[in-house]
């Protein structure tokens, strides 16, 4: 039988008014920008004779999946497709579509209906799993959280990472993670952890082989430091390929020679002369019985401290100072937040950080930069009006140590605002970076620099002879930043600068956006309304503490080996890409930042040796220390194709297709990566199914393997994203900052972005106990009770729902006030009550805000109120704001798909 296509375009309807809501003005746009196509598999009913869809009287019969259970014989969660009595036919565009009737359900909701009948409260979550069925009779038990139930397995346990260890707890749940000879899942993540034998068998079963690493991830309380031995102690690693020693070396005769699985050669230790005959060891399967005393012997994580270092990082200011930025009047409170924060960095002996070198510069349409040196009566502005070949006038006193300048410095910044600027013109954001540069290179040395934009955004001087979006025949991405600030950039990477840019104004002049070269540096963009309010304020009190106090690693590289049976295929984030993908160079990486890398056969892997992964970032530490840091792991090897599917994890799979996406909008078109995201996913769920089940299950059963049930909804999510999908009011700017945060986020981070938590607060009088995060309930409107308030949150958004129906003395509680018309949506910040709800609120508040990369605002949003549409984005499950189909319609479509597939 022929295989449908897999794809034809379907357009939704436009969404109507949430249940419980009255009709009000819709913030639709007009008929004549209708929402883009989501694209839909081919679903004629002619030529679904391969399943009980089908009629004999050439009328579809509906199904509806009224459960999902384990199998134990089968391994696999099941659910069954229960036929619906209500069947109707309608046509659009000459193609007869199936309309099915939707079973009673508590809550009834356009945004959260199927169009073919599906109960979304029956269909696998990440929070949930739906109930059990028997003989159709429908059997409710306790909705068993799929969060929650990796917890009670693993929170507050310990999971030993062991060479071709077992599949590793969530992201979310909190245990204690021990390396014994791997690298723990806090490094390093495999999106599966047991590798195909064969390449055929990998390309049928279209999961990609891969590894999530977060290099400088912080160990959790309780877990031990990544140990630090001298480069002179450690035993050395491969001469022929440069991999570093690990528990993956095989030892051989004695400890006389080793064998390295990532360029298959034996490696003679006498020759090298790494330990002398007489402390020759010997080998026990493999191992020298030594290796506890050494870590890069048993370990599967360590770090070298290497003999020579270089110099300390430096802490560069460059503050706008142009006459647009001086009407805004919000110089005065940046100077003096910066001051403050200076005077932090003088703390107790623990925390002191006084001889951190400090350097100062204004702009303008010019570049004002200031002596600072202890040795001037008074600092000295000197003032660079040829900025196109920009050259210092002097090195000596831009760069100082804080103890010998912070007085000089804080006089500099208390009559900043008094400036009387000279000119009219707006001051340029790349000026700034390229003055910074300059600082730098003639320091030689690398650093923070932290831009303080306040006039409306530009494209820089130089940028007019670059070819622009639409003067070259090459098609372009809107992603794709403009040829002079990749050039800077790359200029910024060898330096080991890394661009923090805080911006103060809202004007969106064309394609400028001041973010292409932060977020290729290891840096960012955080942007106020205006600095006039009190939260305002404290959000930039906040975000700018953190910018400064955050360790990072500068000259960062980032090298992979991997077994020689397999070679690295590709490398996707937030970084500049170089000719050769085993070898990535940042300017700078924190500790939450994440890399995907994907690997592809060679040719047959053995089974006994599995498969090797080796992750060796070398950098120098903010103290001018030269560092190299090793992370491998092993992995097992199988010629059972259901082994790998049964060691992957689906907010693995997530973050990598994430990651692999959002790196190749750059270039491809999004509609062509949707389809071929649904595409690669249909298929692997088809290979699952031919794979695992026999002739006893239905093709009406829903099978899904056992740690990806989550899969359908995170890929749903994915493909709907702005960043994918953009909506009709979504800015470019907007998707622009989406995709450079998104795109470097771990594990963590990503699976909290595409499936929000959203945890209900207790309204109750006597109950007000801190919800968890097992306690989270389903992304969909339904979950929302009027009678109840929720907190909503993923990495980039934090919200506060307050139902209608909310009791007057929760309220009072919570907002010091009885009535819910009194409320008003919008940013907000608690009132200090002193009760039990108001206190565990705002602890949860402060948890959460904790784990983000910035400082979130609190925004209050009621039912009913039109700002609504925010939340909107968030309910992943419902069908959303741009055009993105309902989870359960694209479970639906995936299932359909997959049958035919294995047909």
């Amino acid at each position: 039988m022929e295989v449908p296509a897999v794809n034809h375009s379907y357009t939704h309807p436009p969404p109507q008014p949430w249940a419980g809501q009255s009709p009000r003005t819709p913030t639709m746009p007009p008929p004549s920008c209708p929402f883009p196509s989501y694209h839909y598999p081919n679903l004629n009913p002619d030529q679904q004779s391969v399943t009980p869809m089908t009629q004999t009287t050439g009328t579809a019969a509906g199904h509806q999946p009224q459960s999902l259970y384990w199998d134990p014989s089968q391994q696999s969660y099941q659910g069954v497709l229960k036929p619906v009595p209500e069947i109707t036919n309608k046509t659009n565009q000459g193609m007869p579509q199936r309309s099915y009737s939707l079973p009673t359900s508590p809550v009834s909701n356009s945004k959260t209906e199927s169009r073919y009948g599906l109960d979304p409260q029956l269909l696998p979550s990440v929070v949930n799993e739906p109930a059990l069925l028997f003989c159709n009779v429908s059997i409710k038990t306790a909705q068993v959280q799929v969060i929650k139930e990796d917890r009670i397995q693993w929170e507050g346990k310990v999971f030993v990472s062991e060479c071709k260890s077992s599949v590793p707890p969530l992201s979310s749940t909190q245990c204690t993670l021990e390396d014994r000879g791997n690298a723990t899942p806090r490094f390093i993540r495999c999106t599966a952890y047991s590798f195909p034998v064969e390449a055929q068998s990998a390309q049928k079963s279209h999961l990609p082989l891969g590894a999530i690493v977060c290099p400088l991830a912080r160990p959790e309380k309780g877990e031990r430091d990544v140990p630090v031995c001298e480069v002179g102690d450690c035993v050395k690693g491969c001469a022929h390929c440069g991999a570093f020693m690990s528990p993956a070396m095989s030892w051989q005769d004695c400890g006389q020679r080793f064998y390295c699985p990532f360029c298959d050669k034996l490696n003679e230790v006498c020759i090298f002369l790494i330990v002398p005959w007489q402390s020759y060891q010997p080998t026990n399967q493999g191992r020298r019985v030594d290796c506890e005393k050494k870590p890069e012997l048993s370990l599967g994580s360590y770090e070298i401290l290497e003999k020579e270092t270089g110099k300390a990082a430096v802490l560069l200011l460059a503050i706008d100072v142009s006459a647009s930025a001086m009407r805004t009047g919000q110089l005065n409170h940046i100077c003096k937040q910066m001051c403050s924060q200076l005077q932090a960095l003088n703390g107790p002996e623990e925390t002191d950080r006084s001889d951190l070198r400090v350097g100062l510069m204004t702009y303008d349409s010019r570049i004002h930069l200031y002596n600072l040196s202890p040795a001037l009566s008074r600092p000295h502005m000197m003032v660079i009006t040829d900025c196109e070949e920009l050259e210092l006038p002097v090195v000596e006193g831009l760069l100082v140590p804080l103890k010998d300048c912070r007085h000089i410095l804080e006089r500099v910044l208390q009559e900043i605002s008094l400036f009387n600027p000279e000119s009219d013109g707006s001051g340029s954001q790349e000026l700034s970076v390229c003055a910074g540069l300059k600082i730098l290179q003639d320091a030689a040395s690398p650093g923070k620099l932290l831009i303080f934009h306040s006039s409306p955004v530009s494209e820089g001087s130089n940028q007019k002879s670059s070819s622009g979006f639409f003067s070259s025949s090459k098609v372009k991405s809107i992603f794709q930043g403009p040829d002079s600030s990749i050039s800077l950039a790359k200029e910024c990477v060898n330096q080991g600068c890394s661009v923090h840019i805080f911006v103060f104004s809202h004007h969106e002049v064309g394609g400028a956006w001041p973010g292409h070269i932060p977020f290729l540096t290891g840096g960012g963009v955080i942007c106020y309304n205006s600095l006039q309010s009190e939260m305002e304020q404290e959000r930039f009190r906040a975000d700018l503490s953190r910018c400064v106090d955050m360790q990072m690693a500068f000259k960062v590289q980032l090298r992979v080996f991997v077994t020689k049976e397999m070679r690295i295929s590709g490398c996707y984030g937030s970084f500049i890409a170089g000719p050769d993908s085993c070898c990535v160079a940042m300017a700078a990486l924190d500790w939450h930042t994440a890399l995907a890398f994907e690997f592809t056969h060679n040719k047959s892997l053995d089974e006994t040796r599995g498969v090797a992964i080796q992750f060796v970032l070398s950098y120098s530490s903010s103290s001018g220390e030269n560092r190299t840091r090793i992370h491998t792991v092993i992995l097992s090897a199988s010629s059972q194709p259901l082994d790998t599917f049964r060691s992957s994890q689906a907010e693995t799979l997530l973050t990598f297709y994430c990651k692999k996406l959002y790196s190749l909008a750059l270039e491809s078109p999004l509609q062509s990566l949707r389809e071929e995201l649904q595409t690669e996913v249909t298929e692997m769920l088809a290979c699952f199914r031919k794979q695992s089940c026999t002739t006893s299950v239905s093709p009406g059963q829903l099978v899904l393997p056992q740690f990806l049930k989550a899969v359908p909804v995170y890929i749903n999510s994915l493909r709907k994203s702005e960043v994918l999908l953009p909506g009709l009011w979504s800015s470019v700017h907007q998707r622009l900052q989406l995709r450079s945060l998104i795109v470097s986020m771990d594990t963590l981070s990503t699976a909290s972005q595409f499936y929000p938590l959203i945890l209900p607060l207790s309204v109750s009088a006597d109950n007000a106990n801190m919800p968890s995060l097992g306690e989270a309930v389903r992304c969909t409107v339904s979950s929302l009770d009027p009678g109840g308030l929720y907190l909503i949150y993923c990495p980039l958004a934090l919200l506060l729902w307050v139902g209608s129906c909310v009791p007057p003395h929760t309220l009072l509680q919570l907002f010091n006030t009885n009535s819910f018309s009194y409320l008003t949506s919008g940013e907000i910040k608690l009132p200090v009550l002193e009760n039990s709800l108001s206190i565990s609120t705002r602890a949860l508040i402060c948890s959460l805000q904790s784990s983000a990369a910035v400082t979130l605002q609190l925004k209050l949003v009621r039912e009913g109120d039109s700002c609504e549409e925010s939340l909107q984005r968030l309910l992943v499950e419902d069908k959303s704001p741009n055009g993105g189909a309902s989870y359960a319609d694209f479970l639906f479509h995936l299932h359909v798909n997959a049958l035919r597939l294995v047909v």
